[in-house]
């Protein structure tokens, strides 16, 4: 919807707020409710409360507001924005005039709710798919450099539309010094997961669904094995068609890219430019920054929130003359949205059909051990 609950003058609850109450997941009819008087808010505005028939619980119109429980709702849309722009949450925090610990609060709930809004999305696109998906793990690193790991990133090759994000933990690569592999050492071990393999089988699991059941699931990826073992290993693999391109050694920057570059960089561009729009727009995604990123969960979150704002937000070009967005390709919107539309509604968790990591940093269960508290 385009109008913010806050702002709506004769509001009607949808269903009942509270999980474990049958009208929570009321699909057909009108939800029965007694209206409750109301309240002031700090600002002196009068705010309906309500009460369900059902159970007997009560909600307010500031419940299905994604600005529940805010001294500072007005901060939502400039956080937000801030962001994607490349700012840290210290800058947002000066821009703004907040504590940072406000930008951090604030980017957990923005990210959780672009989660559940991008759960919706690929629930609207089951049996829709019809493009090639160009895979690539997008690789950074939480806490320090000794704990890398990289992040599925299937995006439509024709649309731009990122389908989902997942986690895939890895050990440390490359050359080590006697000083470093000593740390190692005495650094807490992280839960893998699967590595490469187990996050694209999870990929796989998530994309299938979005093809309709006569099709083929096209992915389009760069040579690294762990892909061939997910999809040989996988049990709709006669459904899946893998085209790997390999990454050929290429000269010093500016010298021309042999012809087998240039085929594997047009195969694989859409999901490319996504890599390189995260580069620049997410401050704790740089390379050698002081804004990187400290929790593994807390990083998907602020990757979910640039998900939304690609597919949604942002126009598919901003240098040729392109004013659509990847779900405006997709058909899953009409127009181009802005952050009000985006978070005019709360979402409620228990109303949407989420895999099992995504429960999992939802809920920020996935922890990372070389800290004290999660």
């Amino acid at each position: 919807p385009k109008t913010p609950v806050e702002r709506l003058q004769a509001f009607r609850p949808p269903f009942c707020p509270w999980p474990d109450c049958p009208e929570h997941h009321r699909t057909r009819g009108k939800f029965r409710f007694h209206r409750h008087g109301f309240y002031r808010s700090r600002r002196g505005a009068r705010i309906p409360r309500f009460r369900c028939l059902r159970c007997g619980r009560t909600c307010s119109q500031q419940t299905f507001s994604l600005r529940y429980f805010l001294k500072r709702p007005e901060l939502l849309l400039p956080v937000a924005a801030g962001l994607v722009a490349g700012s840290a949450h210290r800058q947002i925090a000066r821009s703004v005039g907040c504590s940072p610990s406000t930008v951090t609060r604030l980017s957990a709930r923005l990210g959780r709710h672009a989660l559940l809004l991008m759960a919706r999305a690929l629930e609207e696109l089951q049996g829709r798919l019809g493009e090639p998906i160009a895979f690539d793990h997008f690789e950074t690193f939480e806490f320090a450099q000794d704990f890398p790991f990289a992040i599925a990133t299937p995006v439509g090759a024709e649309s731009w539309f990122v389908y989902g994000i997942d986690p895939a933990p890895h050990a440390r690569t490359g050359r080590r010094s006697a000083q470093q592999a000593r740390r190692l050492k005495r650094r807490p071990r992280r839960p893998r997961r699967g590595g490469y393999t187990g996050s694209t089988t999870r990929m796989l699991d998530s994309l299938l669904p979005l093809t309709a059941s006569a099709d083929c699931l096209q992915i389009v990826s760069d040579d690294r094995p762990q892909y061939r073992q997910a999809v040989d290993r996988h049990p709709a693999m006669g459904r899946i068609r893998l085209v790997q391109y390999r990454n050929p050694p290429r000269g010093p920057k500016g010298a021309p890219r042999p012809p087998e570059a240039r085929q594997r960089d047009r195969a694989m561009f859409a999901v490319d430019a996504w890599h390189a729009l995260i580069r620049h727009s997410a401050a704790h995604h740089r390379r050698e920054t002081l804004a990187f990123g400290r929790r593994l969960n807390a990083l998907m979150e602020r990757m979910f929130l640039m998900a939304v704002w690609r597919n949604f937000v942002k126009q598919r070009s901003e240098r040729k003359p392109d004013a659509t967005t990847p779900a405006m390709r997709v058909g899953l919107t009409a127009s181009r949205w802005d952050w009000r539309r985006v978070l005019s509604r709360r979402l409620f968790v228990a109303q949407e059909r989420l895999p099992g990591v995504w429960l999992e940093l939802y809920r920020r269960d996935w922890t990372s051990p070389m800290l004290a508290s999660n």
